[in-house]
């Protein structure tokens, strides 16, 4: 009977000292372990609410950026036919100013003809008076000069 008194007096002691502080500290680590699984769950969904915003960003970014491009591409465009118009009004002036030129070459050409035939004219003139001034017509010669202008 000492044995079975000394083996519940070892019993209780242990109980007390042994497997109580034991249980708390079981049920500590157990109720931190469910407070870290708690705690990966919810960083879990915020992971996912993350990722979701981020793929949201993302599109939006891609969006904004397509719009940019079109927007881009439209000025470009606009920026092209305002060149290609400036490019062709350049053209016009270019060729206007060409025919003007040519204009002027063919009035100096012309006018250059006009003072060879006056002076041609004149030999013939000094030619002719040489074989006899009845023959020289002076308004013939005048016509000659001025029909030669005109043309």
């Amino acid at each position: 009977m000492s044995q079975t008194v000394n083996f519940f007096i070892l019993l209780t002691v242990l109980y007390f000292f042994v497997y109580k502080p034991l249980l708390k500290v079981i049920k500590e680590r157990r109720k931190k372990i469910e407070e870290g699984l708690q705690k990966a769950e919810e960083a879990d969904v915020r992971l996912k609410e993350v990722d979701i915003i981020g793929k949201e960003k993302i599109k939006q970014a891609e969006q904004e950026s397509i719009v940019i491009i079109n927007k881009t591409e439209e000025k470009a465009k606009i920026l092209g036919e305002n060149l290609q118009k400036k490019a062709d009004e350049h053209q016009k002036e270019l060729m206007l100013q060409l025919e003007k030129s040519h204009k002027l070459q063919q009035e100096e050409v012309k006018m250059a003809v006009l003072k060879e035939a006056g002076a041609l004219v004149r030999k013939a003139i000094i030619k002719t008076v040489e074989l006899g001034p009845d023959k020289i017509d002076e308004a013939l010669i005048n016509k000659a000069i001025s029909e030669l202008k005109k043309e």
